[in-house]
């Protein structure tokens, strides 16, 4: 007597049922219709690893065009600014650094600042001071990211402060009444005031041994280059020791004040960083490199040192 049997078929028998197995639920109950080794066997499979790999490569150069059509800035930067993105700029009142012109401030190094910033997007904030030795202290404590002032860039400030590449070129002048003095030659026995920590009290130092004569030097700490020019033109004191590009600009209102003789051979110019911050430095090195190179670079070398850029070329 046969009797059927009431087992089910064996799964693996029917190619329906390896199909269902081979598929995986969805969380909403569904079936999906991939295989679940689908993306399993795309590694070992080889015409799928090809697939693969161009898929990658086609994502990769969409990335990269898109890159390459977005504006990319072009600042170079190294310096990551602290407090908001501004640089904290400590700058003497003076007429190669700050002055007042009508209604709005002018000034080379102002100007010039200020224009880099314009270029390059830098917010700067401008803090006008009366002591620039001050203004160096407070640079080392970091509450000033540059000081800009008339300072030659000398040996012993390296030691202290890090110097920006050179803005401009200048020297130290003679500021006299006294029309008896033609040259250096003529100082021997004069009495000459300074700024406290100026090169020209050293410059003034040497060329007494160069004459062969004593040189009464006076330093002020006080003052700045500028009172001293205006106290030398009202006869207060005999005679004083600037930079040449300061000492033109005023000179234009006094025409009995000589400016012509000079002290010391042509000097660089340049900002002061804290020596601890040097990427700030380098970044404003390379701003100022290709500030240079623009066409408001020559404008203010036009405008303020013109005349000063003549006479070195006369000595």
């Amino acid at each position: 007597m046969s009797t059927k049997s009431n087992k089910t078929p064996d799964s693996r028998q029917t190619p329906e049922s390896s199909t269902d197995r081979n598929t995986f639920t969805r969380p909403d109950g569904g079936k999906d219709g991939k295989k679940k080794r689908g993306l399993q066997s795309m590694f070992h499979d080889p015409r799928a690893g090809i697939l693969l790999s161009l898929m990658l490569i086609a994502v990769g150069l969409i990335v990269s065009v898109r890159e390459c059509s977005t504006p990319m800035p072009s600042n170079g930067y190294e310096y990551v600014r602290g407090r908001g993105d501004t640089i904290n700029v400590a700058i003497d009142y003076s007429p190669m650094s700050l002055y007042r012109f009508g209604d709005s401030l002018a000034g080379f190094n102002y100007e010039m600042m200020k224009d880099m910033a314009a270029m390059y997007g830098d917010n700067v904030k401008f803090y006008p001071i009366a002591s620039v030795n001050e203004a160096l202290d407070e640079l080392k404590a970091g509450k000033y990211d540059v000081v800009i002032s008339d300072l030659p860039v000398t040996a012993s400030r390296r030691e202290s402060f890090r110097f920006t590449e050179p803005v401009y070129l200048d020297k130290q002048v003679l500021i006299s009444r006294d029309t008896t003095v033609k040259s250096r030659l003529d100082l021997g026995g004069k009495e000459i005031w300074s700024l406290e920590g100026s090169p020209a009290a050293e410059r003034l130092h040497n060329l007494a041994r160069e004459i062969g004569d004593t040189i009464i030097m006076r330093h002020d700490s006080i003052r700045s280059a500028e009172q001293l020019f205006m106290l030398t033109a009202m006869g207060k004191i005999p005679f004083a020791v600037i930079n040449s590009a300061k000492a033109i600009h005023l000179a234009k209102d006094y025409p009995d004040v000589d400016v012509t003789t000079p002290v010391s051979f042509t000097q660089f110019q340049s900002w002061v960083v804290n020596k601890d911050n040097p990427a700030l430095a380098d970044t404003l090195d390379s701003q100022i490199r290709r500030f240079k190179q623009t066409p408001q670079y020559k404008d203010l070398i036009d405008r303020y040192l013109l005349q000063t850029a003549e006479k070195d070329d006369e000595l």
